[in-house]
C-alpha cells in the first residue's frame, strides 16, 4: 500500500505535537532542576549536568534541507543597515574560530567544541544596531523562534557557525548555520538559521511561551519558567 503525502503529513504532524507536549511536560515537571547552585569547584559544568563525548541529535521531527543556492540570512529590524547575504556573500565575510563548551537543558554538556563561521561581532559591526534595540530574535527555516538580550549577543564567543570540528555542521544539528551561544543553554541557539531580528522589545520565542526560561543561564539553572 502507497502512504500519500496527506497520510505522511498527518503521521509527521501527530509526532510533532506529542514531541512538544512532552517537553512542555517537561517544563511543568521541572525535570533535571537540581536547586544546587554552581561552586567554583563545578564552574565549568552547570548544575544538574553531566559531561558527554559525543552530540546528541534532539529536534521536533523536522530537518528543513536547505539548499546552499537557496539559503540566505536576513538581519534586520531595528538596525541601519538591513543587510541579506547569500550563501557565496556569507561565506566571504571574515572567518571566526572559537572552542567553547555547549549545554543542553536536557542536562548533557558537551566541552571543548571547535566552530568556525560568521563571529557576532562582525554582525553587529556591518547592521550596526540601534540604540535602543535591547532583544534578538533568530528565525529558523522550520519557523522555529528563540529570543535572546542582546547584551548575551554581543558576547565574544556567539557566533553563526557553519563548522564544528573542521567539519560542515550536518543538516541534523543545524547546518548549513546555526547560532551558537555557548554560556547560554543550547535552546536557544537556533538551528538551521534564516533570520536575525533585532527588536525594541522583549519577544519570546518557541519554548519561551510553553514553560522554558527566558533567559536560559545553565549556572543559574534557569531551564523553565
Amino acid at each position: 500500500m502507497t502512504t500519500s503525502k496527506e497520510e505522511i503529513k498527518s503521521l509527521f504532524e501527530n509526532v510533532k505535537i506529542k514531541l512538544i507536549e512532552s517537553k512542555k511536560l517537561w517544563a511543568k515537571e521541572g525535570r533535571g532542576l537540581t536547586g544546587d547552585p554552581a561552586t567554583p569547584e563545578r564552574a565549568r559544568l552547570p548544575p544538574g549536568q553531566h559531561e558527554v563525548k559525543n552530540w546528541p541529535i534532539l529536534d521536533l521531527g523536522v530537518q528543513p534541507s536547505i539548499s546552499l543556492q537557496d539559503w540566505s540570512l536576513t538581519i534586520d529590524g531595528a538596525v541601519r543597515n538591513p543587510t541579506r547575504w547569500t550563501w557565496d556573500e556569507f561565506q566571504a565575510q571574515p572567518r571566526f574560530t572559537d572552542t567553547s563548551d555547549m549545554h543542553c537543558v536536557t542536562t548533557w554538556s558537551r566541552f571543548n567544541n571547535h566552530w568556525e563561521g560568521v563571529s557576532a561581532k562582525h554582525i553587529l559591526e556591518v547592521v550596526q544596531p540601534l540604540p535602543e534595540a535591547s532583544h534578538v530574535v533568530f528565525t529558523s527555516y522550520d519557523g522555529y523562534t528563540t529570543n535572546l538580550r542582546r547584551e548575551s549577543f554581543e558576547d565574544g564567543d556567539v557566533l553563526v557557525a557553519t563548522h564544528w570540528e573542521r567539519q560542515p555542521i550536518s543538516i541534523e544539528h543545524g547546518g548549513p548555520a546555526r547560532i551558537i551561544i555557548p554560556k547560554i543553554y543550547l535552546w536557544k541557539s537556533a538551528k538551521w538559521v534564516r533570520q536575525i531580528t533585532f527588536l525594541t522589545k522583549d519577544q519570546p520565542g518557541f519554548w519561551e511561551v510553553r514553560g522554558y526560561h527566558n533567559e536560559g543561564d545553565p549556572w543559574l539553572e534557569e531551564r523553565y519558567s
